[in-house]
Parts: structure tokens; sequence; C-alpha cells
């Protein structure tokens, strides 16, 4: 047992190396999409204005529907259906996560799959209750193998119901390339509807006589031997939309069925608040508990997903996913401190400027050649270009021109320098990008449109949960201005001679925001804050977060997420930040638990754009539990009723003000304070297996060498399984190893890959003794976080505001907390 236990990082590395290398790809810059190779033009791709999803985005303001223009509507579509030919992403994903990812059977409903998520008998009747994805109307689960479309158990359109309209290939001719108007038809360029909100089916052009000869749709469910060969040519492509993470039931007009919504019972704009990404990206979910793909995706909870984990940045951060309420007042308190200088690749995004008229409302927010004012949709604040340059990175990151992108990483795995994708290849090599370039005004005016907040007054039942007297509510309003409103309200009174917010981010800002931070502390912020909230308006208009950057050695959080480093200079994302981003300075030290120990030890952060946070809104807070940034702070409930989101809300928030009632770690169990908490540790011993059809021919002679040269290599024939990884192990230990220390300056880069080597030596030492579990963990544990990009593991801790584990300020009674807690429930 313990030998194997030895095998931890060596495995880690041994399965970077063998299964990131292979034959010679082109170089960056020189490839073209299969849009731009068939010859099509960016123009053809036009946007569908058809309003079929008038019933959506329900919402009350002043006691009215919305109405959507028609180029609100085009936004909308594209919001919901555009995939931008990321479909090619998400098929060559079956191959580099070693088929733990297969779209095409997630979507898929064969009652007999001996492999199936959670045994027989999974289909679309329960997929809301076991994966969180809304299931599309106007479908059927399917009862057979479908005929039409290779004997696959897809969900079938409701006859009853009118035909998707985005699905017309007449109207919206598809790419022609490849085996497309052969073998199989060239369809959309929507594709078509999978039943899924969010996914859509194209067929795979790779798809040719050789692969429809092979193809067997009862072996593809049935048969391992056979799904799980990287050389399987699917027929069709599953092509993911911005609707699948953020389309979701609507808060005050919930499904009366989860499983069985109406178009009037969602909403665009809430975030997927509910879907498992450990069973979405993992079809075989909990039966493939002993993955350790498994085991990394484990650590997000519903609602959230580490949005770097295709482009990993070696940080296991995941993510809530983000709602989208008031953009406009959001846009406009941007014009407030929001300033950004973009230089490089950035000056590349487009702005508003480049589609609207001077003296249109939207062009304020840029002035040539590099001043932006932009909001910070990200939770680390980097995506600080503009507002389109914001929505645009999103349709990379979701496999837009995935042929460029993934060439300047190694996906999932990584193990290789990242070096940035550069808008101007996108804009030349790109018809999809092109055509997406086009289209993402229109979604924004969408936005401006249909982000008003859902308030519990107008959810069904919603009312008898606001029955608090005026008293305690009015207390209420007293407390959030006192403690709340410094970082959760847009309306702040005007800031004091000297004070500059807006011309702070960069090199300076953490003094600035050290200045800001002083002030809300005075009787002077706080009687000016209190007249504001006290107003029968402060609700109106008011965004709920100032979006200022907040260091983390404030707000105490979990560091991941914050020391993400795709937005870096020269990472991945560098032509989508801006330079006050990149040169903002380190926040300093923090204090973090040793995950074997628990002893406190200081963190020093990089600097860069990391080690900060921008505060969420508040808005339709009742509606958004679990809290903080990855949903660790409270009771997770999967129904999307107004009880159920009450119920959630309720015990989030008293976790959240009586910190002491939070989940912890065995290791902490006689411990409560600051910084402790639970940790994401290994529920079982977990392997990673790489099935025969997954090594390369040119590897294969290889695999009998590996195991003879590494005792924690096993499989048979010329399949691998590495490990164990140990159950209890830190999941985070083996996430989140840096191989490269690629963003580190030189000296530090050569000093970091000695303690690789040195921790490479101390495995092999380690593997030649026979030492109990806990003191070898405790060995590898030191050597391990000496590599680590995030050491910070315990992930629900921080946001200690009102009460007594912040120092900085005495803590909330009881009493007010409940007033607070009243108050919020209003928002």
């Amino acid at each position: 047992m313990s030998r194997r236990t030895l095998s931890i990082c060596g495995a880690a590395i041994i399965a970077a190396g063998l299964f990131g290398c292979g034959p010679d790809e082109p170089k960056p810059g020189t490839v073209l999409d299969e849009a731009m190779r068939a010859g099509v033009k960016a123009e053809s791709l036009r946007a569908a204005g058809e309003d079929y999803f008038h019933d959506m985005d329900y919402n009350l303001v002043d006691g009215r529907r919305p109405t959507f223009t028609p180029q609100q509507i085009e936004g909308r579509n594209m919001w919901l259906v555009w995939t931008g030919g990321n479909d090619t992403l998400w098929d060559r994903l079956t191959i580099d996560s070693i088929g733990t990812f297969d779209l095409l059977k997630t979507i898929s409903s064969h009652p007999d799959q001996p492999n199936s998520p959670y045994g027989a008998g999974y289909g679309r009747h329960n997929r809301w209750r076991y994966l969180g994805l809304v299931n599309e109307p106007c479908f059927k689960e399917a009862t057979g193998p479908d005929p039409n479309r290779f004997g696959l158990w897809l969900d079938a359109r409701d006859p009853s119901c009118p035909s998707d309209p985005f699905a017309d290939a007449t109207k919206y001719p598809g790419v022609k390339i490849g085996a497309r108007g052969k073998t199989v038809p060239v369809s959309s360029y929507y594709g078509e509807p999978t039943g899924i909100v969010g996914l859509r089916l194209l067929p795979n052009p790779n798809f040719d006589e050789q692969a429809r000869q092979r193809w067997n749709s009862e072996r593809f469910y049935n048969d391992p031997s056979y799904y799980f060969d990287s050389k399987l040519v699917r027929p069709y492509r599953v092509g993911m939309s911005c609707a699948f993470c953020h389309v979701g039931p609507n808060p005050i007009k919930p499904p009366d069925d989860p499983e069985n919504p109406k178009w009037e019972n969602l909403s665009s704009n809430v975030g997927a608040q509910y879907f498992w990404w450990d069973r979405v990206f993992n079809w075989r979910g909990e039966k493939n508990e002993s993955s350790i793909f498994y085991q990394a995706l484990h650590v997000s909870r519903p609602g959230t997903l580490d949005t770097s984990l295709v482009s990993t940045d070696s940080i296991n951060n995941p993510r809530s996913m983000n709602a989208v309420y008031n953009l406009m007042p959001r846009m406009l308190e941007a014009k407030k401190w929001g300033r950004e200088t973009i230089a490089g690749g950035g000056l590349n995004n487009k702005q508003f400027n480049d589609f609207v008229p001077a003296g249109d409302p939207l062009s304020q927010f840029f002035v040539w050649p590099g001043r932006t004012w932009t909001p910070r949709v990200l939770k680390d604040g980097s995506d600080s270009v503009g507002a389109l340059g914001a929505l645009n990175r999103v349709y990379l990151n979701i496999g837009l021109f995935s042929e460029e992108w993934l060439l300047h990483f190694r996906a999932v795995i990584g193990g290789r320098p990242i070096s940035p994708i550069p808008i101007e290849t996108a804009r030349k090599n790109s018809v999809y990008w092109q055509a997406t370039e086009m289209q993402t005004p229109n979604m924004a005016r969408f936005f401006l449109g249909s982000t008003d907040p859902h308030y519990l007054k107008d959810a069904p039942g919603g009312p008898r949960y606001l029955a608090e007297d005026a008293a305690t509510l009015q207390r209420g309003k007293v407390v959030f201005a006192d403690r709340c409103a410094r970082c959760h309200s847009s309306d702040i009174p005007p800031l004091p001679s000297g004070l500059d917010l807006e011309g702070a981010n960069g090199p300076g800002y953490l003094t600035a925001w050290n200045a800001y931070w002083a002030w809300t502390k005075t009787d002077d912020f706080r009687a000016q804050m209190r007249e504001k909230v006290l107003r029968d308006d402060f609700l109106k208009g008011n965004y709920l977060s100032t979006e200022l950057r907040v260091p983390i050695t404030l707000l105490g959080i979990n560091a991941c997420s914050p020391l993400a480093t795709n937005a870096i200079r020269d990472n991945v994302w560098d032509n989508f930040s801006s330079e006050s981003y990149k040169t903002l300075p380190s926040v300093g030290s923090i204090r973090i638990r040793h995950p074997v120990t628990g002893a406190e030890y200081d963190y020093t952060l990089p600097g860069g754009g990391r080690g900060f946070i921008r505060p969420a809104s508040l808005i339709s807070l009742w509606s958004t539990a679990p809290f903080l940034q990855n949903n660790t702070v409270g009771h997770f409930e999967w129904s999307p009723s107004v009880d159920a989101r009450m119920r959630s809300f309720e015990d989030s928030i008293e976790q959240m003000l009586w910190p002491e009632r939070r989940d912890k770690d065995p290791l902490f169990a006689n411990e409560n304070g600051p910084g402790v908490g639970v940790i994401d540790r290994i529920t079982t011993d977990s392997y990673l297996d790489v099935a025969e059809g997954y090594i390369p021919d040119y590897l294969r002679p290889l695999v009998g060498a590996s195991r003879r040269l590494f005792p924690f290599l096993g499989g048979s024939g010329y399949s691998v399984r590495i490990g164990p990884f140990p159950k209890g192990m830190p999941i985070g230990l083996i996430t989140n190893i840096d191989l490269l220390g690629s963003e580190m300056p030189p000296a530090e880069r050569e000093a970091h890959k000695k303690r690789i080597l040195a921790l490479l030596k101390h495995t092999k030492d380690e593997l030649k003794a026979s030492k109990d579990l806990p003191t070898v963990l405790g060995r590898l544990v030191d050597d391990m976080l000496a590599v680590s990009k995030c050491k910070d593991l315990v992930v629900n801790k921080g946001h200690y505001f009102g009460t007594d584990y912040f120092r900085e300020e005495p803590g909330l009674g009881d009493n007010d907390k409940r007033a607070l807690i009243a108050f919020l429930k209003t928002l």
C-alpha cells in the first residue's frame, strides 16, 4: 500500500509527458478554421432574427413585462444557440480527457448502458436531478435507437411543437466540408437542438464512408473496447452555446417540474446554478469515482466549474457561474472607477465605438487609442479590455477557433509552456471569429434589456419570507450601510478630496484601495451611506457591488481563484487583459494552513494581476445560494422552487455570518477561527486509467519498459494504470503542481526546476522504503507544496465581515445579524 502511495508526484509528471507528446503540430498562426477552409464568408453566418424564445426572461419591472427590439432578439438568439464552430473542441476533448468526457453520451438516454452515470434508467426524465442540465421544452425522451440519427438514443422533438427555426439548413446553410453532404448532411450552422438547452448537434465532417462502415451505436453505448478509442469517429459533434452555462430556472417563475420546464420558466442570465460539473465532464459520474479525473472535477460544487480547465493553468479553482444583472447600471458604474489602459494585442479588441455613432450612450466607454471603462465580469477582474472583448473571449474559451487555440497550450493536462492567442490571428484566420465580433454588440444590447433583478416579493409564495417588522428592516438597512455597502453598493458617497479610484488601476492601486478602505470606516462615510440606504429608491439601478478589486489579504478567502494566471502577461489571455491589470502590485502575504499538521504559515502572493477579487453583486441574493466564489458555504438544494432556494439561502447566509457553523476538515475537529474549513480530499484510492485505444501507436513500445522502470505503472496489454493516489490526500496537492514555473522570472524559474528535481529524487528515495502512510504522506507534502501554484487548500474560509473572526471591527450581535438578513432578502 505505502509503496503505491509514493507514486503520487511521479505519476502526475509521467502522465503529462507520456500522453502529452505526439506528432508535430502546425505552428500557431498557420491554421484556418473549417469555415474559412470551406470558403464561407462571415456575412453568410448572419444572426437569426426569429423571436423563438419570446416566452423566456419573464420579469416584472414597474409592473410590466420587458419587450425586446429586433437587435436584442438577434442578440438573445446568439447567446442561446450560436456555437461558432466550437463542436471541434468538444469532440477533440473526448481524446484529450482519455474518454472521461463525451457529450454525445451525456445527451443520450440509452436505458441499459453498463457504465451509465447513475445506473440503469438514466435519461431525460431524471437529467435535471442528476446533472442539473436544463431540458429543452418541446422534446421527449428517446424510447429506442433513432434510425435517422445513426441509431443514437437522443431526445425526440414533440410533434405538437413548431420546428426549431435555427435548424433550417436552407435559411442558415452550414459549413460544407469533409463528409458533410456525403455520409452526413450539411445541416444548419446553428446545428440541431439536442434536447438540452445550450447544446447543439452538428454533423461530423470527419464521419466519412470508412467511419460510417465502422459505426455501431450499440457498441458505442455498451462496449468499452469500442468507445474508449481515440480513432473512433462519431457521426455527430456537439456544440456549446453560452446558454449551457448561463440559462437556468427563473427564480420568480420556477417550473412545476424541473425535468420538464416551459420556456416561460427559464431565464437567459441567471447562470447554471445547478449543474454538476464533475458529472457533466465525466459522463460515467459517480461510477467513475476511482478515476483521478473524477477526483479533480469533484471539487466543483454544483453551479461551479474551473473555467481554465481546458487551457489549464495548473490551479484547480472552480468558480460559480456568474448571473448577469443590471448591465447598464454596471456599465455606468465602470465610468466611475473602471478605467483601464490597454496596449499591445489588447488594442485589437472591438469596442462599442466600432459599431455605434458618436453620441450613442454606448460610445462613452472607450477613448482612442487605449483607454477603456469596463465592468469586471470574471471574479479576478482580469477581463479588463472592454465589455465586447470580455464577451468575445468567452467564445474562444468554449472552443471557437480551437484549431488555433489548442496550439498555445496542452489541453487539460498542461505541462507545456503557454503562449497568447492573438486577436489578430483569429481575425485573419477564423470566419467564426469574424462573425462573432459582428454579432456580440447585439448580445450586449439584449443584456441591457433583460437583466433586471428578480425580487423575492414577486416570486410565488415569496412574500411570506418577508414578514419582518419595519423596525427590524430599518435596522438591517443601517447595518448594511455600516458594514456591507462599501463593497456591495454602486451608489456610495462622493469620494473625499485626493482619493482617485478611477485613475488608480495599475501599480499604485493598493495605495488607493487602502485609503478608500480606511475612509469607509469613518463616521463621515457611515453617516452619508446610511442616508442613502434608508432612501426608498436605494435599490433602483443599484448594481449592489462596487466592482473594485479587493485584495484577498482583507477578504481571507481561498487564494486559488485570485491566483489564476491565464490573463497575466504573455499567457493565453494576454490580449484580453489590460496593462492596468498586468501591472497590479502584489497584495502581500496571507496566512494559510498546512494540510497535514494544520499549522499556520505565511504565503506571499505574486503580483502582475493576481491576488484580487471583485465583490459579487448582491442582486437577487435570495436566489443564488450557496455562497462564496466557489459555492462552498451553505447547503445545496437541487430543486429550483422558491422554498428550496430559501432553505439554501437561510443556511448559507447563517454560515456566512456565523462562520463557526461552516463545515470543516477533521484536521480542525477541535478548532474554530479564521482559516479553518474544508480541505478537498480524494474520496477513495484513485488512478489515472488509460485504455489501449488512447495509447498512440508510436508510444506502445514504451509501455512495457515504463512498467519495469516505474512500479506505480499498472495495466495490461497496452493499457496503463497510474496510481494509486491515496484516499485522504488533498487533491490540490496534485492538480496544482507547477511543472514548468513558466510564469516566474528567470532566476526563480531555475530555482523552481531544482525543486521539481528534488521532489522527484525524494519520491524515488521513498519508493525504496516501506513506511506507514501518514509518515510518507507528510514527507511528500512539503515537497509538493514547494512546487505548487496554489498552496492554499482550505476552500470555504473567509469573508468574515461582521463576525468576531474579522479583527478590524467588532462583530455584530445576533439581533443585528438577523436584521441584516431581513434586508438582504429584499435585494
